[in-house]
């Protein structure tokens, strides 16, 4: 038995989830993360072991989270990673839903609603009656196959008769990266809120070199007075884990923003679309300032993971 666990965390309350993925892996060890708020745990032992059924496990695990870090959740379980997600899509706070025939929770539901159909896909298959995921299970598989081709075809099939052969797989890499910082007063001052960008983008670039990972774009979201937000993103010209490129980015969306005075309460930055640095491409340069920030940079990693992430510091946060 699968959960499907989605968190409901405030717009830049990222900082949390993995706290709150550690809530979970107290139950089992195979819990995947889908940032920003979403986590998958197979729950197939815990429940053996506890002899508890998957609704009085995801009970324990929603008092848990609300007790401890105040945040709620909506929680679907399911035989499979597919049905677990849908289960959670139609749940409500306070009630799980468990998908016990996956035949009759699928059956009446529009074929958009399985995993990995988009509109072109679903576009074709109505375009041929074929609109309902009931219509699409009954479907031969050689229809599906011409008309969606022989692997989309293969696997629509499956996944309409309830069949999801993914795994749940612990300690994936993670899609995106945040960070954020609260200020202790409504900020109208943007150097402040430059300064908290600089570390937001210093922290980001130190965490991604780490885990030898590099980002494609960069996500900006500014928490105001009145609890609204607004949220930028950008694509960066190559993916990159060079913290004076995330630093320019960032700059350039929070220019981007003309807050002004405008009183800001808190600001999060999320590095997006995040690969592994051995197969990212670097565009050579002719400025030795460059080679030398990267050279720079590199022995101010090691002097942080010998001595600490605060041993060495842009100069204008140490001060």
């Amino acid at each position: 038995m699968i959960l499907c666990v989605r968190f409901r965390l405030e717009p830049m309350g990222e900082a949390l989830l993995p706290q709150l993925v550690e809530l979970l892996g107290e139950f089992t060890p195979t819990v995947e993360v889908a940032p920003p708020s979403e986590v998958l745990a197979d729950v197939r032992g815990a429940l053996r072991y506890f002899d508890w059924s998957p609704a009085e496990l995801a009970s324990v695990i929603r008092v848990r989270a609300l007790a401890l870090y105040g945040v709620d959740c909506v929680i679907g379980a399911g035989p499979n990673p597919m049905l677990a997600r849908m289960a959670a899509r139609e749940a409500r706070p306070g009630i799980t839903l468990v998908v016990e025939d996956p035949a009759a929770f699928l059956r009446d539901r529009p074929v958009v609603a399985l995993d990995g159909v988009g509109r072109t896909t679903a576009r074709t298959l109505c375009g041929y009656g074929l609109d309902s995921v009931g219509r699409v299970a009954d479907a031969p598989l050689g229809v599906l196959q011409r008309l969606v081709g022989a692997k989309t075809g293969r696997e629509l099939w499956e996944r309409a008769r309830g069949i999801d052969r993914t795994p749940v797989v612990p300690n994936a890499v993670s899609k995106s990266a945040a960070a954020e910082r609260s200020f202790p007063h409504d900020e109208i001052d943007r150097t402040e809120q430059r300064r908290a960008l600089l570390s937001l983008a210093e922290e980001l670039g130190t965490r991604l070199r780490t885990e030898e990972q590099v980002c494609r774009s960069l996500a900006l979201t500014v928490r105001y007075a009145d609890r609204s937000t607004t949220t930028r993103s950008r694509t960066l010209p190559e993916p990159t884990a060079h913290s004076a490129a995330l630093v320019s980015l960032a700059y350039a969306l929070h220019d981007s923003l003309g807050l002004q005075r405008a009183r800001v309460r808190g600001i999060a930055l999320r590095a997006e679309g995040l690969t592994g640095a051995e197969g990212a491409a670097h565009q050579l340069s002719l400025d030795p300032s460059d080679e030398k920030a990267r050279r720079i940079e590199a022995v101010a990693d090691r002097a942080r993971a010998k001595f600490g992430p605060r041993a060495v510091l842009p100069g204008s946060l140490a001060a």
